[in-house]
């Protein structure tokens, strides 16, 4: 906060309890309107302890302010990562870049990293527009009361919505500077004739596509939706790709306790009101538990000899759901 308020462009890097114990200072970066680039590297929450991967953390903050994007794999991380500065210092609103935590945080993959010329082609200096400085002082984050605390939300709020159409652009630039495209929002993968259609977020993609692959292989028409931008929430970019779509599976790596998955949630909201298809919602990989090819693709089976609504936990073991020891 204090590099970005004089006028630095800031960088920081946290994770599961890490981030929660952030939780004051991220909201007051998003308030103070601080364009901070932060890496979640995606990780469960305690208790019980635990260190692996699932997304727990970042989807709890979702209402914080920050833009976030969800990258499926390391040549995503490092390009959406400089994508983020640009996004960030042109709208003047923190970006969060969530990454699977040990899944890709502490995986070694061959990348492309852009030289620097490059990347000052694209990425323009920061220069803010307010900064904190001793010889022209100025006051940042100051005590605003109910005459205008509410005008305030407002203003974030309508540059969060203001931010999806920054965000496939920057996207949109990026790929005619160094030729490579994740999406902007969301990205498609067979949807084309899809009677499925899968949907997730970061590398469980990765794993998706194969069973996709491999379902497509037996005759059955599955289809994927990634979404990149989980906030701002891209509402119109997932109708536009679920057009004609009637069965949908969210497979997440987070649970809204007492509800269903936090992605499921938003999707359903998405529809409200509209013409939906049949929404689902499993449960799979919480804390770093494996979620394989097979799995996924008797997800895809269920919804196509079922397509009715469910929020379902796949993957539990069955011996410690008895409370069987050892």
């Amino acid at each position: 906060l204090g590099g970005s308020a004089v006028g630095g462009r800031a960088y920081t890097a946290t994770s599961s309890q890490g981030l929660l114990l952030m939780v004051e200072v991220i909201f007051n970066i998003a308030g103070l309107r601080l364009p901070v680039v932060m890496t979640c590297a995606n990780r469960a929450v305690s208790a019980p302890i635990n260190i692996w991967n699932d997304q727990q953390d970042s989807v709890s903050i979702r209402d914080s302010g920050w833009i976030q994007l969800y990258v499926e794999d390391n040549q995503e991380a490092v390009d959406t990562h400089i994508q983020a500065f640009r996004i960030a210092e042109e709208l003047m609103i923190p970006v969060m870049v969530c990454m699977d935590g040990y899944v890709l945080t502490h995986t070694m993959e061959p990348v492309d990293i852009p030289g620097q010329e490059e990347v000052d082609r694209f990425l323009p200096p920061y220069r803010p527009k307010y900064r904190l400085d001793p010889d022209d002082p100025f006051t940042m984050g100051a005590m605003v009361g109910p005459d205008a605390y509410m005008e305030t939300r407002y203003h974030v709020h309508m540059d969060m919505m203001e931010a999806r159409s920054v965000i496939q652009r920057v996207a949109d630039d990026y790929a005619q500077a160094f030729g490579r495209h994740h999406g902007g929002l969301v990205e498609t993968y067979d949807l084309e004739g899809a009677d499925v259609v899968l949907v997730s977020m970061g590398s469980l993609l990765g794993t998706m596509r194969e069973a996709v692959d491999e379902l497509r292989e037996e005759g059955l028409r599955v289809g994927i939706l990634k979404v990149r931008c989980f906030r701002p929430f891209p509402k119109e970019a997932i109708h536009d790709a679920l057009q004609g779509v009637e069965v949908v599976g969210v497979i997440e790596k987070d649970i809204s306790l007492g509800l269903e998955g936090t992605l499921c949630s938003e999707m359903r909201a998405a529809f409200c009101g509209e013409d939906s298809p049949n929404i689902s919602s499993f449960i799979m990989g919480l804390g770093g538990r494996d979620i394989t090819v097979e799995e996924i693709k008797q997800v895809a089976r269920d919804l196509a000899s079922d397509p009715a609504c469910r929020v379902e936990f796949r993957g539990l073991k069955e011996e410690l759901m008895r409370g069987d020891e050892g």
